[in-house]
């Protein structure tokens, strides 16, 4: 008769199977009735802070890996630092004006928007937004995201936005905005000026030319040459352009040549890229008549190719040599650097392009051409006309709106600036100090900052916060004063911003207001555009941290890379610009994009897109966090059924690391533990190298390495305890006397691992964790209601090896590799069955002779086999024969000293002294 244990080893109730997507939402509904978050506030409170303020996300959808990697990330950083002791109120947010809802709503409702009153429109945005809050919300929660879920700021609240009108008028009154006529990107397809964060860059193809422009007046500096034959000859890859065209731009200081082709004609550009331009013109040879440097050309005109004016040569250093001829076309109503040029240059501005990418007037006979309809035209009445020098067909990466995914244009319209440029040192004097990780960030966003000059604030939406803007009837200048600004912003504090809408200026403004620029009340107008999105957003450190939650600047902001040019940067300049203050968090870290299996990005047209929901439902929460908490999220995150596959794999190796404490720990009083002399070799070592990783991750926590924690401690579940440490102990547990001092050591080690291990890993397996330690013995001083009400442990070092210790323990695992190598063979040999049935002669070298004086029998123990004999000589030699004598029933050892002991057929005398103190069954 056998017996494998007389402990009876299922009592912990913690299910060997993971079942997930049916127990999780148990565990919320049990979180709610708890009040999880404020009583976690409620135990911290008065504890050092730590602050995580939420980057809005748009309410405009619902949720999509990105939100469940961006929510999972944030997560873990709030619960790391409150089971390290700090106090962390997390209160989420909502973006919720702008073009993100406004594309949202008409395309999935269908809307004319443009047949609907302003109002009707803003209330009908304003109850899309309100459910996808509603929705993205559920999502969040179901992901086990610990928050004031309650009371979240949203950008469209009226009293966020009166503190927003609040923020402008600061940065008004600071000097750094200001209205004016300059290019910006213009999203035709929508109607809007965009932001630089708004722009994603695809490639497109295109027809670039090579156009002469001949010379019209050459100051008389070069009456030498035949100028009917002399052309100025520019490069574009934006053909629409070319009525905008007002001057031709060349470098002061570089030579540029006159060339003279065979067929007789003198073209000018710069000499250093004569060759390559005349090779593309299709000549073969060519003459350098003369140089001259750029400046000699100076206020020169060329006439236009095809439109009765002139254009101008003016000078630019921002001219290269990389392409193109050197001489630049350049149409101040199409681009920053040609508005500027020009108007040094006191040129009028030209905007021949009207809202919807149309050609004006101004164009001739290309006047209500579409831009793109208007390319093949231009260029073809070039080709006629000989205006045209050279042609080719690339492909180029050009500019499209992040929206509806159309191209933009550089156009030059009425519109309001915040001018960076104004306050650019403060802004990046605020980057130094800052954290930044990774730490390129730093130097990512003082770039950024160095190369931006304006910010294009204003939009021409109608979902948005109106600018806080009036215009005087009998001056025409804008209106922005203390008094003005407070006047709309007790408005909407009352009304919401509607009001701006439905009332008229007179009754928004005091009674009595005069204009402040001429002293008139003749009347007022209001402003019609709407602030920037990213305004608004960057508002939020304001308008709903400070405020609302009592403090400023947060600790962490967290978000995608596309955030330098976004959130993190429109908040640092609302910061600076109309605070006075530095950056408004003291950590910014990033995260990458959301990939598909292969690394492409996900879109629901190419049917490679994961939905998070349907995750939960096949997988479960706690695995859509393992994913976001086992990967680098610094690079690009990738998702696929497959690596969800993977990741049950890993997740189990955890859990049932789990239930075999728990399983071992029935009965168990950690309140009273052995005492660390009292603790056997063996278990010491599991708890050193518990300690080890209790160090590391630490360190990994530190620097925000989740990955790092998740694989480290799939490790030790893995190699240190499975592979070695378990597969050795259960034995032990499962034979030795259930209260004896062996038993009751090892029963201590596996408390201290449960213990460290369900805390550590708690901020990333928030649902298993929890389950855990519901389901574990406690200590009199923990909390036994969440797992969150504890501060993870410090290192035992008080049951620590030494290191002289440790690295003997690290020859006898390679020992133990070897055994077990020779123990394959000796089974597939036949020689034995199971390992229990070896004996093994061990031969060791002289570093490893500790070894024969352990006792013979714990030794055996540890290469789980019967029988070893040990002797020292030159190497490591394994040599392995059945083991002799009887099989012990309990243990299955196969013994000498097995015997018959009173109804039991056969026992050793471990087994035989264990069973004799069980009661008896009758």
């Amino acid at each position: 008769m056998e017996y494998k244990s007389t402990l009876n080893m299922s009592k912990s109730g913690f299910p060997m199977r993971a079942g997930l997507p049916k127990r999780e939402p148990e565990m919320l509904k049990h979180w709610e009735e708890l009040d999880l978050y404020n009583e976690l506030l409620k135990k911290n409170e008065g504890k050092p802070l730590f602050n995580l303020h939420d980057g809005p996300p748009f309410s405009n959808g619902a949720l999509h890996m990105g939100h469940a990697l961006n929510k999972s990330l944030k997560d873990f950083i709030t619960r790391m630092y409150a089971m390290r002791g700090y106090y962390t109120p997390y209160i989420p947010g909502w973006d919720n004006h702008g073009m993100p809802i406004e594309s949202a709503i008409i395309k999935q409702n269908k809307l004319n928007h443009k047949a609907m009153s302003v109002a009707d429109f803003r209330t009908a945005c304003h109850e899309f937004a309100d459910h996808y809050i509603d929705v993205q919300r559920e999502g969040f929660k179901r992901m086990g995201v610990v928050g004031d879920w309650e009371h979240p700021y949203k950008t469209m609240d009226p009293s966020f936005e009166a503190q927003e009108v609040r923020v402008f008028g600061k940065m008004y009154r600071n000097g750094h905005i200001y209205k004016g006529l300059k290019p910006v990107y213009w999203c035709p397809h929508d109607e809007t000026a965009l932001a630089e964060a708004e722009i994603e860059y695809q490639d497109d193809p295109c027809t670039t030319v090579y156009v002469k422009f001949p010379m019209n007046d050459d100051l008389g500096k070069l009456g030498h040459l035949d100028k009917s034959k002399l052309s100025f000859v520019i490069w574009t890859t934006t053909i629409w352009t070319l009525p905008g065209n007002l001057a031709i731009a060349l470098h002061p200081a570089e030579s540029y040549a006159v060339v003279k082709a065979p067929n007789g004609e003198m073209y000018i550009m710069a000499e250093a890229l004569v060759e390559k331009v005349m090779k593309i013109g299709g000549f073969d040879s060519y003459e350098i008549v003369e140089t001259h440097p750029g400046s000699f050309y100076e206020n020169m005109l060329a006439s236009h190719p095809f439109l009765p004016k002139t254009s101008r040569l003016v000078l630019a250093d921002y001219v290269t040599m990389d392409s193109g001829t050197g001489c630049v076309h350049t149409a101040p109503g199409f681009g920053a650097d040609d508005y500027e040029t020009c108007k040094r240059y006191g040129m009028e501005m030209v905007v021949p392009v009207d809202d919807q990418g149309h050609h004006t007037d101004y164009a001739g006979k290309y006047a209500g051409m579409g831009t793109d309809e208007s390319n093949p035209v231009i260029l073809e009445d070039m080709k006629k006309a000989g205006s045209l020098f050279a042609s080719e067909d690339i492909v180029h990466s050009y500019p499209h709106c992040w929206r509806c995914k159309n191209p933009i244009i550089f156009r030059a319209t009425p519109q309001w600036f915040c001018s960076v440029d104004s306050f650019k040192d403060e802004a990046i004097a605020a980057c130094e100090d800052v954290r930044w990780v990774p730490g390129w960030g730093k130097d990512r966003m003082r770039s950024m900052i160095l190369e931006r000059t304006d910010w294009c604030i204003s939009r021409q939406r109608r979902w948005g916060l109106p600018i806080p803007v009036f215009y005087c009837k009998d001056c025409g200048k804008p209106i922005c004063t203390e008094e003005s600004i407070e006047a709309v912003a007790s408005l909407f504090e009352k009304k919401g911003s509607n009001a701006w809408f439905d009332m008229e200026a007179e009754d928004i403004l005091p009674s009595g207001f005069t204009c402040p620029h001429c002293g008139k009340q003749a009347g007022f107008e209001k402003e019609t555009d709407t602030l920037d999105g990213w305004f608004d957003s960057g508002s939020t450190h304001f308008a709903a941290m400070e405020r609302d939650q009592g403090f400023w600047p947060s600790t962490m902001y967290i978000e995608g890379l596309d955030q330098y040019r976004g959130w993190f940067q429109s908040s640092l300049l609302v910061a600076v610009g109309a605070l006075g203050r530095g950056a408004p968090f003291k950590e910014c870290v990033t995260h990458g994009w959301t990939v598909d299996g292969e690394g492409k990005a996900m879109h629901k047209s190419l049917g490679n897109g994961m939905d998070p929901a349907e995750i939960f439902d096949k997988y479960g929460a706690d695995l859509l966090r393992l994913w976001a908490g086992s990967s680098d999220y610094h690079v690009d995150v990738r998702c696929s059924d497959e690596i969800f596959k993977q990741l049950s794999q890993n997740y189990l190796k955890f859990r049932n690391t789990c239930k075999f404490c728990l399983d071992n720990l029935v009965n168990f009083d950690p309140n009273d533990l052995v005492k660390p002399e009292d603790m056997l070799p063996l278990d010491k070592w599991a708890v050193t190298r518990l300690n080890n990783l209790i160090g590391k991750v630490f360190g990994w926590y530190d620097n925000y390495e989740f990955h790092s924690v998740s694989h480290a401690i799939n490790d030790f579940c893995v190699v240190d305890l499975s592979s070695f440490y378990f597969d050795i102990l259960k034995d032990r547990l499962y034979c030795d006397e259930a209260d004896g001092p062996e038993r009751r050591s090892a029963q201590t080690a596996l408390y201290l691992i449960l213990d460290a291990l369900t805390r550590m890993f708690a901020p990333i397996l928030a649902f298993t964790c929890d389950e855990v330690w519901l389901a574990m013995p406690h200590r009199a001083e923990d909390d036994g209601r969440n797992v969150l009400f504890n501060e993870m442990v410090q290192p035992y070092t008080e049951y620590a090896l030494s290191e002289e210790e440790m690295a003997k323990w690290g020859r006898i695992a390679a020992l133990r590799s070897a055994v077990n190598g020779a123990l394959e063979q000796a089974r597939a040999d036949k020689v034995i069955g199971k390992s229990l049935e070896a004996a093994v002669d061990l031969t060791v070298p002289e570093e490893d002779a500790f070894l024969v004086e352990m006792d013979a029998d714990e030794v055996a123990d540890l290469f789980i086999v019967s029988q070893v004999r040990l002797t020292v000589g030159d190497q490591v030699k394994v040599a392995v024969e059945a083991a002799q004598g009887a099989k012990c029933g309990r243990c299955w050892k196969v013994l000498h000293s097995v015997k018959a002991v009173g109804e039991h057929e056969a026992l050793c005398p471990r087994c035989a002294a264990v069973m004799a103190k069980l009661p008896k069954v009758e």
